[in-house]
Parts: C-alpha cells; structure tokens; sequence
C-alpha cells in the first residue's frame, strides 16, 4: 500500500491517504514514480508540532511532488521549442539583411524599409487565426472528433514541419539574391554590406509568409500547451517557461552563428556569414538549420508520441481524491 503525506491548514494535523490501484488515473504524471518517494512517511521521518515535517529535503507533500513531476514532463517539449525558436530567430535577423541587398522598390518613389519585412509574418499570423478557429476547426472537428480538431502538440508538430518549409524556401530566396548580384547588373553599392542585387526584396514574402503559418501553429500551440498543462497554482511558471525558452534560444541562436561562421570560414574564403552576403553562402546556413529542424521534429514526434496529457482521466482529481480513506495525525 502506497502512502501519501497531504499538509493540513490546522497546526499539528497532518492527513494520510492511501492510495488504491486507480491512482493513475487522477495522477496523470504517475509514470515518474521515484518522485512519489519525497511524499511517503518512514520511521525515520519527524514532524514538528505544526504538521511540517523536520526536514523538508527528505519529506515533502504530494502537492510538491506532482509539481516537480509537472516541470519534468513538459521539459522535452520545452526543449523542442527552444531548437524552433532559434531558426525563427535567427531567420527574422538574416531576412532583413537579405532584403537590405534586394531590390526595394515599390513604384517609382518608394522603398519599402527592411525592417518592415517582418509585417507580412505577422499579416500572415493575423489573417490565418481567425480563419484557422471559424473554418479549418470546424472540418477538423468532424473528422477527428476532437473539440479542437487536432491536440496542442499535433499543432506544435505542424509548425515545425512548416519551418522546415521556410528555412528551404529562404536558402533558395538567398540562392538567386546571390546569383543576380554576381551575373547581372546591380543597383548600386551599399557602403557597408556590398553590392545590391536586382531580384525584388518581395520574393521574400514567401519564406515571410509560411514563417506566419508556422508561428501560427507553434507559438499559439505553445501558450495553450503550458497554460493547460501546468496546475492553476503553476500557470505562471507555465508562461514562464515559455518565455525562458525564448530568451536562450536567442543565446543558442547567436552561439550557433558564432561557431558556424568559424568552421566555414578558411584562408581562401570568408565563410558562410559575411557583412556583404554576395561574399558569403547564407544560403548554406538555412539549409543547414532546416536539417537541424528536420531532427528537431522527429526528436519532437517522440515526445509528443509518449506524452500524456495532464487531466486524462475520467473525472476530476478532486473528486478521485475525495474517494480515498484519509487518517488523521494528530
């Protein structure tokens, strides 16, 4: 018989239950269950007065454990977005250098800044949520028979597969930006990166767009995974962690160029990542950060394969623990 230690609000009580063999069902991280340990009395084990234990390093409540558990599950999905959010970084930064020695000009008097290149992914992110939840939800719903149509991490999947998409589309965007600058004529010199290509800047729209697909998927699916997945009590940890992943994706993405730069560049050539990309292969590095995507995503689908959805059973955890026989200590 399996015990567990639940902390009481009065001074010097402290319950027991005991757990019958349908503890899987109201625990849904049960499959950790060398953590279950921290919460189980032994001879050994002293309670002050209060109904807290002597040493909160070798006793603790159940409530505790299941958060430590929670953090462990959701971790090897943490870390799959940390690896996509590094190519949509470091994508988001290497387009504006693209469009910067691209054809800008729309019209006769206008050049549209680099910078803003960025608004077609998020034009493509505010067009496609509405269209996705009142249109595609709707078909999924019927064929799945799921309220969503398709889980979090099926969406989360989705948009890693349609990164893949965009990283190759923008190696071959960058592939003919570098061909027209070094075979046909140019539309001047940029002082600091080089001479200007003359394929428009709007082929770039492309990888733009199916970027806004994928984050569509992804990030959306990420704020809902680590909102529902995480306890009410630990839903601010949830968007904390979300938050975190991102900010060392922006350290692993400039890690990652560092080390690139270095094992590409040699005597004869400056490498992959140069200030002046007709000097460089930028075209090379997509296409590398899509394969590292493509194993991104199979380490991902091995996740989400074992994965078990917190609040899987048949009724509430409440309610199941209501069931159970408590002892009072007094």
């Amino acid at each position: 018989m399996l015990y567990y230690v639940e902390f009481c609000e009065r001074p010097s009580s402290i319950r027991i239950c005991l757990l019958h063999d349908r503890l899987s069902e109201y625990l849904p991280i049960f499959f950790i269950r060398f953590l279950e340990k921290a919460a189980i009395i032994t001879e050994e084990d002293l309670i002050n007065s209060d109904g807290s234990p002597t040493d909160p390093w070798k006793l603790c409540s159940i409530q505790q454990a299941e958060q430590v558990k929670c953090l462990i599950r959701v971790f090897p999905i943490l870390l799959a977005g940390i690896i996509y959010s590094v190519s949509t970084t470091t994508m988001g930064n290497y387009t504006v250098f693209q469009a910067l020695q691209s054809d800008r000009r729309l019209g006769k008097n206008f050049r549209i800044p680099a910078a803003s290149y960025s608004i077609f992914t998020m034009i493509t992110v505010t067009l496609w949520i509405p269209f996705y939840d009142r249109i595609v939800v709707p078909k999924l719903r019927k064929i799945t028979g799921k309220d969503d149509g398709i889980t979090v991490l099926q969406k989360l999947g989705v948009g890693i597969a349609i990164l893949v998409i965009c990283l190759v589309t923008c190696g071959i965007c960058e592939h003919f930006r570098r061909v027209y600058a070094l075979t046909k004529p140019i539309l001047g010199i940029d002082p600091q990166r080089g001479a200007i290509s003359s394929l428009s800047s709007m082929w770039l729209v492309i990888p733009l767009a199916l970027a806004g697909f994928s984050e569509a998927f992804a990030m959306v699916a990420s704020v809902e995974f680590y909102y529902k997945q995480f306890p009410e009590n630990m839903r601010s940890i949830g968007a904390a962690f979300l938050f975190c992943g991102m900010a060392v994706s922006s350290y692993l993405s400039s890690f990652l160029q560092t080390v690139v730069s270095r094992l590409s560049s040699g005597p004869k050539n400056k490498g992959w990542l140069t200030n002046d990309l007709n000097e460089g292969r930028l075209d090379y590095f997509y296409y590398l950060m899509a394969v590292l995507e493509i194993f991104n995503l199979a380490y991902f689908l091995v996740c989400a394969k074992w994965y078990r959805y917190r609040g899987t059973g048949e009724s509430s955890s409440d309610e199941k623990i209501e069931e159970n026989k408590e002892i009072a200590l007094v």
